[in-house]
């Protein structure tokens, strides 16, 4: 492993020292359990080099980056040549007239107060803002979404299928409120 500076090419990509291919950029993500142990290094963005088989992370912003051997699960799949069969005539059934359905008038969100929503036998009641049916939502536990707590579904809430509204229960009251997600 050496400590190198990496040059820009006329595309302004960087380029691998070794071989002069340009380095794919890839982002850095959530963080991941390896062999029961935090990988905290899959946080850091990283520059990959598929030809030579190694990745290259920048030393605190120094503008100097040191290489390491790239993992196999960060290596891209090698694609097979690719032949194309020729082509058969493809019979299509004759078209079918289809009437769009009327469009709902959707309220905008500014335009509705909170209001008390109650559930009915079915499990669903009508969207304030589009009058389709909306699906009731209970409260669950908190989920880890690709490394990271996500606390969207902790309180009771509705989500219209139409519309994509999701109406969430104001704390310590009946009412219910429009929310972005």
């Amino acid at each position: 492993m050496t400590v190198t500076q990496l040059k820009l090419n006329a595309n302004k990509k960087l380029v691998c020292p070794k071989c002069s291919g340009e380095l794919r950029f890839v982002e850095g993500g959530a963080v991941r359990i390896v062999n029961g142990k935090v990988d905290m290094d899959a946080t850091l963005p990283k520059h990959i080099c598929d030809r030579c088989g190694v990745f290259y992370r920048e030393l605190l912003g120094s503008g100097y980056y040191d290489s390491y051997p790239l993992p196999k699960e960060d290596r891209l799949p090698q694609s097979a040549p690719s032949v194309k069969p020729a082509a058969a005539p493809v019979k299509r059934p004759p078209a079918t007239i289809v009437k769009p359905a009327p469009k709902k008038r959707v309220i905008a969100t500014g335009d509705i107060p909170p209001t008390i929503l109650k559930r009915e036998a079915d499990g669903k009641c009508p969207c304030p803002r589009c009058g389709d049916r909306m699906d009731f939502v209970e409260a669950g536990p908190v989920q880890i979404v690709n490394g990271k707590p996500d606390f969207s579904n902790t309180i009771d809430h509705f989500v219209c299928p139409y519309c994509k509204s999701v109406f969430r229960k104001i704390v310590g009251t009946d009412y219910f409120q429009w929310s972005e997600k």
